[in-house]
């Protein structure tokens, strides 16, 4: 037997960056960007907001740059404030070390099975599992197997320490990528 399971996204991560004002960790991205033109330079930002405090906090995604050397698609993106947009830009290194943030995934994402109550499989079948990213989300492989078959993150780890659970990855610590694992009853 063999099953397809997805990470999806389901909002925006909260970005970790520290508040001037109040000193919370912790700010929320809608979506909503800043233009700025100087002459014929452009500069853009992404918009976040503190959890705590509200203050708005800006992560920049073009600065001086030749209004011309913009791309008219990414262009009406930006002024059309797309959050497909947001999300690509957040998920891109160069624009979190420029910016300093890391982002928290939790919450912000849900796993796909395909089935809504699938019992579990019977007493000596094994089902072969590809586990599939939309978005280079960080997550415990252990946690992921845990939820697609309704067991508790402990019982996850004790058929994993008992050999039910084979991959050609290591199942412990965290993924981001796609991999695939055996689930032996």
């Amino acid at each position: 037997m063999s099953e397809t399971w997805a990470v999806l996204p389901t909002c925006l991560p909260t970005l970790l960056r520290r508040c001037h004002r109040c000193a919370s960790g912790r700010f929320r991205a809608d979506g909503k960007f800043r233009l700025n033109a100087h002459h014929k330079l452009l500069d853009a930002w992404l918009l976040a907001r503190c959890v705590r405090c509200g203050d708005t906090t800006r992560l920049t995604v073009l600065e001086r740059v030749n209004v011309r050397s913009v791309r008219p698609a990414l262009l009406d993106l930006l002024h059309g404030n797309d959050p497909g947009l947001a999300a690509e830009l957040l998920q891109d290194p160069a624009v979190r070390r420029r910016n300093r943030v890391a982002l928290d995934w939790e919450g912000a994402w849900r796993l796909d099975t395909g089935a809504p109550d699938r019992p579990r499989p019977p007493e000596g079948e094994a089902v072969e599992v590809a586990v599939r990213f939309a978005a280079p989300i960080p997550v415990r492989p252990v946690s992921l197997v845990a939820e697609g078959f309704g067991l508790s993150r402990a019982g996850a780890e004790g058929l994993l320490a008992a050999g039910n659970l084979v991959s050609a990855v290591r199942l412990t610590g965290r993924r981001s990528g796609d991999f695939a694992f055996t689930f032996k009853r």
